[in-house]
C-alpha cells in the first residue's frame, strides 16, 4: 500500500507559491480592519450547530442540522486546513513573508475553535438529541447494553449483509498502513490466549455500501437503531476467533482534497481532471479522528504507522462522520420533522401551453424552492421538441445526478437542434458526475466546452433561439444556482425568464466569449460580467450613494451574499459607511467585514439567516436617489468570483418581479426569529422581538401563496 511522504520538490513548492496567492493581499485595509476569512467561515458552522442546539427545533430538523455541521467541517479541513498547513510547513522565507498573517498562528486559533465547537456538538448529542429520541420512544444504541432480542437479530444481520465486506488489516503484516479518504474504520487490540504477552492490532473498515443505521424490531412500545459501527463491535469474535478483544476504537482520516490542475500538462482536460480525482485518494493528511477515550499506546502506534503529526490528531467520540445522521431512520415520521411547504404554482405560466408565450408577454421571475423547480424541466424539455427551437446554449456549474436538464439537452441534438454547453469541469466535488454528463452529450452530437485554464465558469445561464415566420427571438433564464433539480429544493434562489431583447444580445456575446473565444464588448448595458465590467460597476453603483449621502440625499444599499472577502468592496462599503450610507448586509458565510465596529462601519448591519433552506441567491439592491437599481448575480464578492470566474449578474426591470425580490429583502431584514445580527467580531445576537414575529423563509412562501390566490381570485 502506499504510504504518505512529505514532498519538497521544487514542482511542490511552486505549487504552494499559486495557493498562497489566493491568502495575499495588495489592498490597503489594515489587517485589523478585516475579519479573517477562514474563522468567519467557522462562525458560520457555530450558528448551524446553534440551531441543532434549539429546543424550539423539531427533533429530526436538530439531528439534520448537526449532520449539516459535520459534514462542512469535513470538507473545511480536506480544503482550507490542507491549504494553511501546506503553507505553515514551508517556512519564512519563500512563502510567509509574503503573506498577511502567521499560517501556525492562524492553525491554531482555528483548531482552538473547532475543538470548542465540537465540545458542543458532542453535548447537544448526548444531551439533547439522545434524550430527545428517548422521550420520543426511539433508542438510539449508545454505548448501551444490547437487548438479548436484539443481538440475535444483529448477528443474523451481519453474517447475511455485514460480514462480506469486511477486510481486516493486521498490522503485523502492513509495514506500510494505508487509510483511505474519509472512510470509517475500526481499530482492534487483540490478545491471543496461547501467547499472552504477544499483542496484536487490526483495522477493518466499516462497510460504506450499507446503511449507517439499522433499525431493529420494536420492543415494549419503543423503536430502536443501532450503528452498523455497533452491530460490527458486537460480532468482533466472529471476525477475529482465538482472540481475546481488548480494545475497540473508531478511526478517521481527512486528507488534502485541494487539488488544482497543471498548466503544463498537455493531455486533454478530461484526462487531467480524472488523474486529479485520483490525487484525492491519497492526499496530504489533515485531520486524524480518534476515540478520545482510546489507550496513549494505540494512538501512538498509528501516529507512527501512519506518520502522521501531533498537529493531525484530533480527539472525537465513539462515532465520526457524523453527517450520516442525515439518514437516521424517522419511526415517527412524519412527525419530529418540520412540516414541508408545497410548492407554490403559478397560474400564469401553467395557462400557457408554450412557456416561450408566457416570456412574450413579460419577465417572469422564479423562487426556489417556494416555486416549483419543474418550470425550468419545463423550458428545456418544450426546447428540445419545439420545432421552433433552433438552438440552445447553456453553462453547467453542477448538474444533477439524474439531470432532466441534461436528458433535455440530449434530447434536443438528437432532434436536430444546434446545442452548445459550456461544462466547468473544476466544480469541486462534482467533477465525476460532470465529466460523465459530459461525455453523454458528446455522444449524443451535443458540442461540449470544457474548462478554461485557470478560470471556473460559475454563471447559471442558458439561451434559446427560436424562429417563427422567419424571425428570430431569443429567450435567455437566468440564474443564481444551477441547473439542479436535486438542489433545487434545498436551497433558496431566483431565476428569471426573460426575452428582453438586450438582455438576451449582451448573454450570447457572453456565450461567444465561453465556446469561440470572442471578446466581450466594453460597454453592456444590462448584464454584469465578472472579469469584464462587474466589479467596475458595483463600485460605480456604491460611488453613486456615496455621493447622494454626501449631497444630503438618502443612501441606501442592501446586498444579499453567501460570502463577502474582496477588499476592495469591503473597502468601498467602509467608504460608503463613513459617507453616511445606510447599509444593509445578509451574509450566510464568510464575512470578513467588521460591521458596527466604531469608527469604520456604524452605518454597516449585518445579519445571518439559518433556517430550513440554505440561502444561496445574491442579491444588490441601490437606492439611487429613489430610481432604484436591483441586480440578481451568480457572484459573491471574493476574489475568485470577481477576478478569475465568468460571473453574470442580471437587472430586474420587470416591476411584478422587483416587488417579489424587495418583499423577500424586506421580510430577511425585518426576520426576529431565524435571523441573528453580527458584531464586529462575528459573534451572533438573537434579535429581539418586538411586535410581530418575522420568520423571513416562512412568511416569504406564504406571501408568495397569497399572492397566487389573488391572482386566481381576480
Amino acid at each position: 500500500m502506499l504510504k504518505h511522504k512529505r514532498e519538497n520538490s521544487l514542482t511542490f513548492l511552486d505549487s504552494l507559491i499559486k495557493l498562497a496567492e489566493k491568502y495575499t493581499t495588495s489592498m490597503p485595509l489594515k489587517k485589523e480592519m478585516l475579519i479573517d476569512r477562514d474563522l468567519s467561515w467557522l462562525s458560520f458552522n457555530r450558528r448551524i450547530l446553534q440551531e441543532a442546539g434549539d429546543p424550539t427545533v423539531p427533533l429530526y430538523e436538530r439531528i439534520k442540522f448537526l449532520a449539516i455541521y459535520s459534514s462542512n467541517l469535513d470538507e473545511f479541513f480536506r480544503v482550507r486546513v490542507a491549504a494553511i498547513r501546506s503553507l505553515a510547513g514551508l517556512g519564512k522565507k519563500r512563502i510567509q513573508k509574503e503573506l498577511d498573517f502567521d499560517p501556525k498562528a492562524l492553525l491554531k486559533d482555528i483548531l482552538s475553535e473547532v475543538n470548542d465547537q465540537l465540545d458542543s456538538l458532542g453535548s447537544i448529542f448526548r444531551n439533547d438529541i439522545l434524550t430527545g429520541l428517548g422521550e420520543a420512544g426511539i433508542r438510539l444504541y449508545h454505548k448501551d447494553h444490547i437487548l438479548k432480542s436484539h443481538k440475535r437479530e444483529i448477528t443474523a444481520y451481519f453474517k447475511s449483509h455485514v460480514l462480506a465486506g469486511i477486510q481486516p488489516v493486521f498490522f503485523k503484516e502492513t509495514p506500510d498502513l494505508f487509510l483511505e479518504n474519509n472512510n470509517l474504520y475500526l481499530v482492534v487490540e487483540l490478545q491471543n490466549p496461547e501467547a499472552p504477552d504477544q499483542l496484536e492490532y487490526a483495522h477493518l473498515r466499516i462497510p460504506d455500501n450499507l446503511p449507517r443505521f439499522r433499525q431493529l424490531s420494536r420492543l415494549r412500545g419503543k423503536d430502536y437503531i443501532i450503528f452498523i459501527d455497533d452491530i460490527i463491535r458486537e460480532n468482533l469474535a466472529f471476525i477475529f476467533p482465538n482472540h481475546l478483544i481488548l480494545n475497540c476504537h473508531s478511526i478517521k482520516l481527512n486528507r488534502d482534497q485541494d487539488v488544482a490542475l497543471e498548466k503544463k500538462i498537455s493531455e486533454h482536460i478530461v484526462e487531467r481532471v480524472k488523474k486529479q480525482l485520483e490525487k484525492r485518494k491519497v492526499g496530504v493528511p489533515t485531520r486524524f479522528l480518534y476515540d478520545l477515550n482510546m489507550p496513549d499506546h494505540i494512538l501512538h502506534l498509528l501516529t507512527g504507522k501512519l506518520g502522521l503529526r501531533a498537529k493531525e490528531l484530533v480527539p472525537g467520540g465513539r462515532y465520526h462522520n457524523m453527517n450520516d445522521l442525515m439518514k437516521l431512520p424517522n419511526p415517527k415520521a412524519p412527525l419530529l420533522k418540520a412540516a414541508k411547504s408545497e410548492p407554490v404554482a403559478l397560474k400564469l405560466l401553467d395557462q400557457h401551453s408554450c412557456l416561450f408565450d408566457a416570456m412574450d408577454e413579460h419577465d417572469r421571475m422564479l423562487h426556489f424552492p417556494y416555486q416549483s423547480y419543474d418550470y425550468i424541466l419545463r423550458l428545456f424539455n418544450e426546447a428540445a421538441i419545439d420545432p421552433q427551437v433552433t438552438s440552445i446554449r447553456a453553462t453547467l456549474y453542477r448538474i444533477a445526478a439524474n439531470s432532466v436538464v441534461g436528458q433535455a439537452l440530449i434530447s434536443a441534438a438528437k432532434n436536430g437542434k444546434k446545442v452548445e454547453v459550456f461544462v466547468e469541469l473544476k466544480a469541486r466535488f462534482d467533477e465525476a458526475n460532470n465529466i460523465r454528463w459530459a461525455q453523454k452529450m458528446e455522444e449524443a452530437g451535443v458540442k461540449v466546452t470544457y474548462s478554461m485554464q485557470d478560470l471556473k465558469v460559475h454563471a447559471k445561464v442558458a439561451l434559446i433561439r427560436r424562429e417563427t415566420e422567419g424571425k428570430v427571438r431569443s429567450y435567455a433564464f437566468f440564474g443564481t444556482g444551477n441547473f439542479n433539480e436535486s438542489t433545487a429544493g434545498i436551497y433558496a434562489d431566483h431565476g428569471l425568464l426573460t426575452s428582453h431583447k438586450g438582455m438576451c444580445k449582451e448573454l450570447n456575446y457572453v456565450f461567444n466569449y465561453l465556446q469561440n473565444g470572442e471578446d466581450i464588448p466594453k460597454n453592456l448595458k444590462h448584464l454584469l460580467v465578472a472579469r469584464f465590467n462587474m466589479q467596475d460597476r458595483f463600485l460605480k453603483m456604491i460611488d453613486r450613494e456615496i455621493e447622494h449621502a454626501k449631497a444630503g440625499n438618502p443612501g441606501r444599499i442592501i446586498i444579499k451574499l453567501n460570502n463577502l472577502e474582496e477588499e476592495t468592496m469591503i473597502e468601498k462599503l467602509y467608504e460608503a459607511s463613513q459617507a453616511g450610507v445606510q447599509t444593509d448586509l445578509i451574509i450566510r458565510g464568510i464575512c470578513r467585514l467588521k460591521p458596527q465596529a466604531p469608527g469604520l462601519s456604524e452605518n454597516i448591519r449585518a445579519i445571518r439567516i439559518v433556517d430550513g433552506y440554505l440561502e444561496h441567491a445574491r442579491i444588490f439592491s441601490f437606492y439611487n436617489n429613489g430610481e432604484p437599481e436591483l441586480y440578481l448575480s451568480s457572484a459573491d464578492w471574493m476574489g475568485r468570483n470577481l477576478h478569475r470566474r465568468i460571473e453574470v449578474g442580471f437587472p430586474v426591470y420587470d416591476e411584478r418581479a422587483r416587488e417579489e425580490i424587495n418583499e423577500m429583502l424586506r421580510l430577511q431584514l425585518a426576520d426576529n426569529t431565524k435571523a441573528r445580527l453580527l458584531d464586529e467580531n462575528l459573534k451572533h445576537h438573537v434579535i429581539e422581538i418586538q411586535g410581530k414575529k418575522v420568520r423571513s423563509q416562512h412568511d416569504f412562501h406564504k406571501y408568495l401563496a397569497a399572492a397566487e390566490r389573488a391572482r386566481k381570485g381576480s
